[in-house]
């Protein structure tokens, strides 16, 4: 079946089962790698991606449902105002360790900032919470939040 998509501003067309998980059409047909596999049950929040702006876990979201919203990978979210404040927080902050969360990690910080620019340490954790870091770099990643909102670092 032909599914048409619009990922990160590019129109796509794939030919794949509608109920296949975006995660494996980002990766394996469109061919954009940085969103990662985890644990495949939306726990870890290593395959975030936003559709429409909205942080979801493409391991579980169907490439039919998605194809209703625009799609942005981590390819693209620096292209965004708080993707990219996100993104040099992040450097700032030397969050990354061993790397594997942090697209997922990034995703779902930018899409908090959009909601809410200015984030308490609740609203961070909450948000948060949804995505494992198996280095643990949590103190790291509320300060780059807080950097990028403006509040300074840790």
């Amino acid at each position: 079946m032909s599914i048409a998509l619009k990922v990160n501003g590019k129109d796509h067309s794939v030919d794949v089962d509608e109920d296949i998980p975006l995660l494996w059409v980002l990766r394996d047909v469109i061919g954009l790698t940085g969103t990662k596999f985890g644990c495949g049950i939306a726990m870890c929040g290593a395959c975030t991606v936003h559709l429409d702006g909205q942080a979801v876990r493409s391991c579980v979201t169907t490439v039919a449902d998605a194809a209703a919203y625009e799609i942005t990978t981590i390819e693209a979210i620096g292209e965004t105002e708080e993707g990219a404040r996100i993104q040099q927080a992040w450097l700032a902050e030397e969050v990354v360790q061993c790397g594997y969360c942090q697209s997922g990690q990034v995703m779902s910080a930018t899409a908090l900032l959009v909601l809410n620019p200015e984030p308490t340490d609740s609203d961070i954790d909450a948000v948060m919470a949804g995505n494992i870091c198996r280095c643990g770099t949590y103190p790291r990643i509320r300060a780059a939040i807080k950097r990028a909102a403006g509040q300074g670092g840790q």
